[in-house]
């Protein structure tokens, strides 16, 4: 099978421009295409996954990527999907959030000269002359059309500035840069990007001639691969520092039954024969499927040693072994601490209200323990085997040390 081919029966490929050309630049190894990275924290997450997978598998297949990193665009901020205008972030923050960035990517993609590139659009779009550009850009597009575009509805309805308005024209500019510096002839991005790419396709053909080529392509699930990345407690970050690989590793272990396939699909690189003889499992071999998913992704991210004692440390928690040594832990100064104190301070809980809820509905055990008493402290008593294991839920558990 065809790398095109492939990434279809992955599930990968939404909609496309000239798609009998795509093709053909796919399938030979001579796309040279670009995926845009907004620097908006310091560490990249799952909704960025599928992202970095796309570009290591046409990597493999012979074809060039570019990682932008929004340095330029960062500095207004992407209205697609938003309801409010995004924090605005200082040249410093997007500076270090851009050193982060290179270092994970780093880990998928394989850069250096003639592989992939790295570049930073705020080396083009910060020098640009504003009057140079409404002259050379701002007559290529059409206000009509622009507010009829996805990525602005949503904003619309609360009042969209002008400075979100321009980041339609300034990721347009971006393809047109880097089609005529670098030959990059192809766009990856979400669902969400469609109007923004179609932009920089039109801005290219119209400068350089129908002939151009530019063409753009979008991810089926990459709107639905930023939901990935939130959780109740936050996001779920690729440093491990802000999540662990035990953490990380259990977030994929507890996917929904009916993603499990779907997300084996698209984000691992077994074989799609491999896969396809499970999608007739059901029932406990569903279980089997999402430990596969999360020893595979885990071992993509955090190397396969992580990978490993993140499964040991799950298998623990679900009866099939008495590993905690690699279970996220938390340590505190003494015991006589409330459970409430105890759960705030390890993370479990964004606040002690959402503790108490929880305790009250009967949704923590420590100990294998369900405790119903939110006065409950925790003794030295909890602590028999030098630790004790908070759970909240069914899934989420924390081992509580003494210092």
């Amino acid at each position: 099978m065809k790398i095109y081919d492939e990434l279809v029966a992955r599930g990968l490929i939404a909609q496309v421009t000239d798609e009998d050309e795509i093709k053909e630049l796919i399938n030979n190894g001579k796309a040279v295409f670009y995926i845009g990275f907004d620097p908006t924290a310091d560490s990249l997450h799952v909704g960025h996954f599928m992202a970095l997978c796309l570009m290591k598998r046409l990597q493999m297949a012979g074809n060039r990527p570019i990682a932008l990193l929004g340095g330029g665009t960062g500095m207004i901020g992407d209205p697609s999907g938003r309801t409010d205008m995004r924090k605005m972030l200082t040249k410093e923050d997007i500076d270090h959030n851009i050193a982060c960035f290179k270092e994970q990517m780093s880990r998928f993609i394989e850069f250096g000269e003639g592989k992939a590139m790295m570049v930073n659009n705020a080396d083009w779009l910060l020098d640009l002359n504003y009057v140079e550009l409404l002259r050379e850009v701002g007559a290529c597009f059409s206000v009509n059309n622009m507010l009829r575009a996805e990525c602005y509805k949503q904003r619309m309805a609360k009042g969209l500035s002008f400075l979100e308005f321009n980041y339609m024209i300034m990721q347009s500019y971006d393809f047109y840069h880097l089609f005529k510096e670098y030959g990059c002839n192809m766009q990856f991005g979400g669902d969400d990007q469609w109007s923004n790419m179609l932009g920089g396709t039109e801005l290219v053909r119209r400068k350089l001639g129908k002939d151009a080529y530019a063409m753009t392509i979008t991810l089926l699930m990459n709107s639905e691969g930023k939901k990935m990345g939130k959780t109740a407690n936050g996001a779920v970050w690729l440093d491990p520092k802000k999540t662990t690989p035990y953490e990380f590793y259990q977030y994929w272990r507890n996917v929904a039954d009916s993603d499990v396939l779907k997300c084996i699909r698209m984000l691992t690189f077994l074989p799609l024969e491999e896969i396809d003889k499970m999608d007739s499992w059901e029932g406990s071999q569903l279980n089997k499927a999402k430990e596969i998913l999360a020893y595979e992704l885990t071992k993509l991210v955090h190397g396969e040693e992580e990978a490993a004692k993140a499964q040991s440390a799950s298998s623990a928690l679900f009866g099939a072994g008495n590993d905690t040594e690699n279970m996220p832990t938390t340590e505190i100064e003494s015991a006589d601490m409330s459970l409430l104190d105890v759960m705030l301070v390890a993370g479990l809980v964004p606040s002690k209200k959402e503790a108490r809820r929880l305790v009250e509905q009967g949704g923590v055990a420590v100990n294998d323990e369900k405790i119903n008493d939110v006065n409950f402290v925790l003794t030295d008593d909890c602590f028999k085997d030098g630790y004790a294991i908070i759970r909240k839920g069914k899934k989420v558990f924390q081992k509580i040390v003494i210092k």
